[in-house]
């Protein structure tokens, strides 16, 4: 790896150079989060009820005596032998949080649109603990623009990271965000796909000051030339030839 070396000094005249650009970066970013907060809201006018492991949940339930709800929308549809490894990335991220999550008022729960007794195997098979449900019965995930029908694909018309196209698989992930007002009316009011998603996914900040960066070189330019899946028994794998790139692109991972 070629690099500049230089004194001591001169490091520290760079690195304060530097800094005023990091403290830059960070107050356009919390002008950002701000603008992020005070998007409109959506009225959720439906009824969404998901299978959970113990019996039937509404999305009122999803908020577990919180007033703010964060939806991961996981990639596994039915039939799909293993996890997406890009959402897999995501919510190994999560258990470490969760307390702290619930300690300021939010709830974190993963919705898939496979039947829950596959996400329950997937769930066992990776030791996961957070809270996942089930839309396998209702339009939650279609109507949150992460799953498409065939027509919708065929046509172009699939709707996902705020355009039209055909995603290349008719799943994919995301993040969102709700509100449960006093009288229990629910809102929509933060929804983020594709690379936004990456704000949620806290090992790339320590990638992006190490020397190498992500060091996503190839083949596939995204997280897919470095992460696996973890089982329960510690040891990893390659996700699935057939689906690793569109998997890879599902949550947070295309540098376009």
């Amino acid at each position: 790896m070629q690099h500049q070396i230089v004194s001591r000094e001169q490091w520290l005249e760079a690195r304060t150079a530097l800094l005023e650009k990091e403290k830059a970066f960070t107050k356009a970013q919390e002008r950002m989060s701000a603008e992020k907060r005070a998007l409109p809201w959506v009225k959720i006018e439906k009824d969404y009820v998901f299978d959970s492991p113990s019996g039937k949940v509404t999305l009122s339930d999803l908020f577990n005596g919180h007033s703010q709800l964060f939806i991961k929308h996981f990639m596994l549809a039915p039939g799909q032998e293993k996890p997406c490894f890009g959402c897999g990335l995501v919510v190994d991220h999560v258990e470490g949080i969760l307390r702290h999550l619930a300690n300021n008022d939010v709830s974190y729960v993963a919705i898939a649109r496979a039947p829950i007794a596959e996400i329950e195997a997937a769930r066992k098979s990776m030791g996961w603990n957070f809270p996942w449900v089930s839309s396998f019965n209702n339009d939650f995930n279609y109507d949150f623009d992460v799953s498409f029908t065939a027509e919708e694909r065929e046509k172009g018309t699939a709707f996902y990271n705020y355009e039209y196209g055909d995603p290349g698989i008719d799943d994919l992930s995301g993040g969102s965000v709700f509100y449960k007002d006093e009288d229990g009316q629910i809102y929509h009011t933060y929804s983020a796909f594709g690379r936004g998603d990456e704000q949620f996914l806290g090992v790339y900040a320590y990638f992006d000051i190490m020397p190498k960066g992500r060091n996503e070189n190839g083949p596939h330019f995204n997280l897919g030339d470095w992460a696996r899946l973890k089982n329960t028994n510690g040891r990893t794998s390659n996700p699935p030839a057939p689906i690793h790139e569109q998997a890879a692109a599902c949550a947070c991972s295309t540098h376009s």
